[in-house]
């Protein structure tokens, strides 16, 4: 059993769980209270940053541990859960590379998250371009098609 404890929440405008037009987005995660607010100090240094977070609203009964249709459209095939990064995952983590816009004290002002209102962070981790893909990208077609208006 792991147990993890939330640094922190989202504060969004956005509190439907649709799939679309996430890239303007500007929301901010606010510490926990028990952390110090010197965790961020040096982030803003940074043009952006990843977030992992909890879909903590998915339905246990709708977790997926096998293969389906991304966003139950059959004109696309039928992949595992983990070839796909839909909401409906086994553990339920969610990652998201973002633009930092601000730090103030122990709020972080993000764009590009999608994350709803209230969703838990569990961690926040500069973006180094050494950590980057090291070579191309591949992805199939249908995936391109998928994201195509998500952003």
């Amino acid at each position: 059993m792991i147990s993890l404890t939330p640094i922190g929440h989202v504060k969004s405008p956005r509190n439907d769980l649709s799939d679309d037009d996430w890239g303007g987005v500007c929301a901010t995660i606010e510490l926990a209270p028990d952390l110090d607010p010197a965790c961020l100090d040096g982030l803003e240094d940074f043009s952006h940053a990843e977030v992992i977070f909890c879909f903590d609203r998915v339905d246990p009964a709708k977790v997926s541990r096998g293969a389906r249709h991304p966003r139950g459209n059959p004109a696309w095939p039928k992949v595992g859960i983990f070839a796909q990064r839909g909401k409906d995952r086994p553990n339920r983590l969610g990652s998201t590379i973002v633009t930092i816009v601000r730090r103030d004290g122990r709020a972080l002002e993000v764009q590009g998250l999608d994350a709803i209102e209230g969703t838990p962070v569990l961690d926040i981790k500069p973006v180094m371009a050494e950590f980057l893909p090291r070579g191309p990208v591949r992805q199939p077609a249908w995936s391109h098609e998928l994201m195509r208006d998500y952003w």
